[in-house]
């Protein structure tokens, strides 16, 4: 089968890579433009651009598809499938239109909850308990299309982002390609209720408001990890939280932020309600660090609070 894959990061790449061990020829990749990272600001290719030139894919960064000689581009490829994967462009319907059998596009939510940019952070700041993979028949509304995959997994009290997104990627890939064996596949409409969206992530939603419960605070530090880190201040510094846990009875005395305990491998941090072990912390300008490196390091005693 002839595909045209349309993607940019970590998560697309590992949609793309399946396609194209399961044999598909990709005639055309299309990316976000190279973007400035990393401290230098360098320019740099997003994974998947880095994967399809890898494999001598020819691949076009259009900054948008509105254009008719961006659309001619993709036409002239007569692709049978277009799959789409945190692409990061919306398709307006000439292109929706151009594959013979369509557009796919990997969700990483069980539709209609989570439609939008950041399905992944949204479920864990709500403490949902169950998210997963959707494959969807495109159409042009935000993730309305009907959906003809669907599988989904569990989320634990230990999952971040990170661990989250490694799974769905792995879930995508392997949806896509039963999907595009099987095309054309029976679509099931989304139901009218449920449908909740995912807003994309602003960086200010990272800090830590320690008056808060126990569990929603732990929650926020596990859904911004890796990006942005849930961010807070310790001794009047800039600090980052990474990996934490609700404590074990979730009880715990002290005001709001402040350091309760100091234990072998965690700081014990009183909340609005409850406490949360913190076990990897970072100054501004520092490395992350488990707690016993980073005290050892910077010192922090009982009493000590964070947010103040």
């Amino acid at each position: 089968m002839k595909i045209i894959f349309a993607g940019t990061p970590e998560f697309a790449a590992s949609a793309l890579a399946a396609i194209l061990e399961a044999g598909h020829e990709v005639a055309l990749v299309l990316t976000q433009p190279d973007r400035p990272a990393g401290r230098g600001m360098n320019m740099q290719a997003s994974p998947v651009k880095q994967l399809a030139e890898s494999r001598n894919i020819p691949v076009f960064q259009p900054p948008s598809l509105k254009d008719a000689v961006t659309q001619e581009r993709i036409a002239a490829v007569t692709a049978d499938a277009m799959v789409v994967a945190a692409y990061g462009l919306l398709l307006p319907q000439a292109v929706l239109d151009l594959p013979r059998l369509g557009c796919l596009n990997i969700h990483a939510s069980l539709l209609p909850r989570w439609r939008g940019a950041a399905p992944i952070q949204r479920a864990l700041l709500a403490g949902d308990t169950e998210t997963g993979v959707c494959i969807m028949q495109m159409e042009a509304g935000l993730d309305t299309g009907p959906v003809l995959l669907r599988e989904g997994t569990a989320i634990s009290a230990q999952d971040t982002a990170a661990t989250l997104h490694d799974r769905l990627a792995t879930i995508g890939a392997r949806l896509i390609v039963t999907a595009l064996d099987r095309l054309p596949l029976a679509a099931e409409p989304q139901p009218g209720t449920g449908v909740t969206y995912a807003a994309k992530i602003d960086k200010a939603e990272a800090a830590i408001d320690w008056t808060r419960a126990a569990e929603a605070v732990d929650r926020q530090i596990r859904a911004f990890n890796p990006f942005p880190g849930a961010t807070t201040t310790l001794a009047g510094n800039a600090a980052k939280i990474w990996r934490s846990q609700l404590a074990d009875p979730a009880g715990g005395n002290g005001v709001p932020g402040e350091v309760i305990a100091v234990e072998r491998d965690a700081l014990l941090v009183a909340c609005g309600a409850g406490a949360v072990r913190i076990f990897e912390l970072q100054k501004a300008g520092g490395k992350r660090l488990p707690s016993a490196a980073f005290v050892a390091g910077h010192p922090v005693a009982v009493g000590a609070r964070f947010g103040d």
